[in-house]
């Protein structure tokens, strides 16, 4: 039976067709195991994910191991992208019965959900032999396999346990963090540890509020090599802009392919505040690309950014992208491609397999002469137009609510800096589909596909991240419907996710339950939910004036600030909510007639210090507290600058505006 049809997951949809008799998540498939009295097997993966692939070839699509799963275990599919609740607690697992996790995931449970063995990626005879064990475990050792499934959610809840330990997160341990990954910086490379290297967004968002709040230098240093260093590495797709998921190597240089939204999206934030803090043209460059890669290789036909290009190209990892210097020769002709061999680095020996070559960038070009740069840019333009002609990786066109979210807050930011209609625009767009469609009966749903809204409950980082986007729309546009939406969200954030004690779960407490409910506060590839929503509380009571918002938001960093202190590079977002506290934040009312191209709203945005809101329009306007009672000094453009409540006089030049936001000099 066909179950996985009708499915809005592009991950379950490429396994429609398989021998095995998939389940998706559902209660009807852990009953049909305990109505045939046999295991469940979880296999979580997602669609751009290459081993996953790997192992649908080897086993999933061999008839013969079909019927070995078909015969003894009801097997169940599940993206991990849709249900990052289900991954989290079935991760959670894995590593602590292996020590390592990843994807794809490979679990056997009892029919009650319980795991009692996990593992990740089985070559095709291994994963044969497993089948054939945990058989024979489950007919004839049942009462120890389910001895050591009790073990495993009695550890299990150890790990998700809430209520720890609590501290402010105060100005001296943002510095220690500070102080942390500096030590654990990569001097040569850039980045945070070895390969697999991963590009560190949020902590580099973290050190860049740090070095405005502070002055240091080295947090800029950090940032500024880092950001250079993954922009010229192959990590970076320097035809068609874009930043793939890792890089295999410590050095940027050979990428895992796949592009993920979320990545770009954290990216596009990082280097376009760089870009506003140093003027840097390679950051203003590479923002300017990022936005243009999302916008047009993640745009949905039915509105919303797509989550992933895949890893793969027929079955290939890195088909598409990889060149030999004859290849750029017979795409180019000989002097403009032997120029191209140079300027990316492309040899005879090749820097990936086969002889090929990812290209990076091996020259300064942003600086170059004119002359220099227009050749490059024609060189670009003409491997693009080859390159398109190559089999394309498939598209991962699922809409995932918190993804979505941080780029619509990616895109506003970059709108806000530049006037670029087209972003700020897309944005909008952005959070109508998310309003329209994501937004049921005042709760979000996860994901959406082709129009039609999912069935997964949207998880505490949706809500989060929703939310914050929600408030830089309403900083953006000075609608007063954004930021009663951020409003509604952050509500059911603290009624339905609230631990009570500052902290919160990542699933409602009306949510499905599973073997345990997960309470991670610590950053992954996204920013963990409790520092999402922490952000989006911080934006909102500045916004809206409510104190009690503010407080929330303070209760949930003491939460995870001991965790800060130890562990820096995986609470990146929350040291990045932390510094918007410690600064104020400011809250900027630019009361005019005429927002656009109000030469004082231009000089707040870009000197406004950390996590700062800012909102222009008319006195009083609907919906707009920061608006509320605030005339314009003798019919001109006036500026209200706020600090944590408190008020500054209005001022309406733009030295007395520096002098209000601590900056020296004009």
């Amino acid at each position: 039976m066909n179950r996985l049809a009708d499915a809005t997951s592009p991950y379950l949809l490429q396994h429609k067709d398989n021998p095995v008799d998939w389940w998706p998540w559902t209660a009807e498939a852990f009953a049909e195991a305990r109505r045939r009295d046999v295991p469940v097997l979880i296999s979580v993966g997602y669609a751009a994910c290459h081993w996953c692939h790997v192992m649908a070839h080897e086993s999933f699509e061999d008839e013969a191991v079909g019927k070995l799963m078909n015969d003894n275990f009801v097997s169940i599919k599940v993206d991990r992208e849709e249900r990052p609740d289900v991954d989290a607690v079935y991760m959670t697992a894995t590593q602590a019965m292996t020590g390592q996790g990843g994807w794809p995931m490979t679990v056997f449970a009892a029919p009650d959900g319980t795991p009692f063995f996990c593992g990740t990626y089985f070559p095709k005879a291994n994963f044969v032999r497993l089948l054939q064990s945990v058989t024979e475990a489950w007919t004839g050792q049942r009462e120890a396999v389910l001895q050591q499934g009790a073990a495993v959610v009695e550890a299990l809840a150890g790990a998700q346990a809430v209520g720890g330990p609590t501290a402010p997160l105060t100005a001296e341990t943002l510095d220690a963090a500070a102080e942390q990954l500096a030590r654990e910086y990569d001097e040569t490379n850039g980045g945070f540890g070895g390969a697999p290297k991963f590009p560190p967004q949020m902590n580099l968002l973290f050190l860049l509020r740090h070095h405005q709040r502070t002055g240091a230098t080295r947090d800029l240093e950090i940032a500024r090599h880092t950001c250079e260093a993954m922009a010229r590495g192959g990590i970076y797709d320097q035809l068609a802009g874009g930043f793939a998921r890792y890089s295999v190597d410590g050095h940027w240089t050979v990428p895992h392919f796949e592009k993920m939204l979320y990545d770009n999206a954290l990216l596009l934030r990082v280097y376009t505040q760089l870009w506003r803090l140093t003027g840097d043209a390679l950051a203003g460059r590479v923002a300017a690309e990022t936005v243009a890669f999302l916008l047009d290789d993640l745009g949905t036909p039915a509105g919303g950014l797509a989550s992933a290009l895949d890893a793969d190209t027929e079955g290939l990892e890195g088909a598409t992208y990889a060149w030999t210097p004859a290849q750029l020769v017979e795409a180019l002709g000989p002097d403009d491609g032997r120029w191209a061999a140079d300027l990316f680095a492309v040899t005879e020996a090749g820097s990936f397999e086969h002889g090929t070559s990812v290209l990076r960038l091996a020259r300064d070009i942003d600086d170059a002469d004119p002359e220099i740069q227009e050749r490059w840019q024609r060189v670009r333009v003409a491997l693009r137009e080859v390159r398109d002609r190559r089999p394309q990786p498939a598209r991962d066109d699922k809409v995932v609510a918190a993804w979505n979210g941080l780029a619509v807050t990616a895109l506003v930011e970059y709108a806000t800096l530049t006037a670029d209609p087209v972003a700020g625009a897309a944005a909008v767009r952005i959070a109508e589909v998310l309003a329209e469609r994501h937004l049921v009966d005042g709760r979000l749903r996860r994901v959406s596909r082709d129009g039609r809204v999912g069935e997964p409950a949207g998880v505490l980082e949706d809500y989060g991240c929703v939310a914050e986007a929600f408030c830089a729309v309403h900083q953006f546009t000075g609608d007063g419907r954004w930021l009663e939406l951020a409003g509604q969200l952050l509500d059911v954030a603290l009624e339905r996710f609230g631990t009570g004690q500052g902290g919160f779960y990542d699933t409602a407490d009306d949510a499905e339950q599973l073997v345990s409910r997960p309470a991670d506060p610590t950053d992954n590839a996204t920013p963990a939910g409790l520092s999402a929503v922490a952000a989006a509380l911080v934006a909102y009571s500045a916004l809206g004036g409510q104190v009690r918002y503010r407080e929330a938001a303070v209760a949930a960093l003491e939460t995870v600030a001991p965790i800060v202190a130890r562990h820096a590079r995986f609470t990146g977002y929350a040291a990045t909510a932390g510094e918007a506290l410690l600064s104020g934040p400011y809250e900027i009312a630019v009361v005019t007639a005429e927002p656009a191209g109000d030469p004082l709203l231009a000089l707040a945005h870009r000197h406004a210090p950390p996590g700062a809101v800012v909102v222009a329009g008319e006195p009083d306007r609907p919906g707009v507290p920061l608006l509320a009672d605030r005339p314009m000094i003798d019919g001109g453009p006036t500026v209200y600058v706020c600090r944590g409540f408190v008020c500054d006089r209005p001022v309406t030049t733009p030295d007395a505006l520096l002098a209000a936001l601590g900056v020296a000099g004009s």
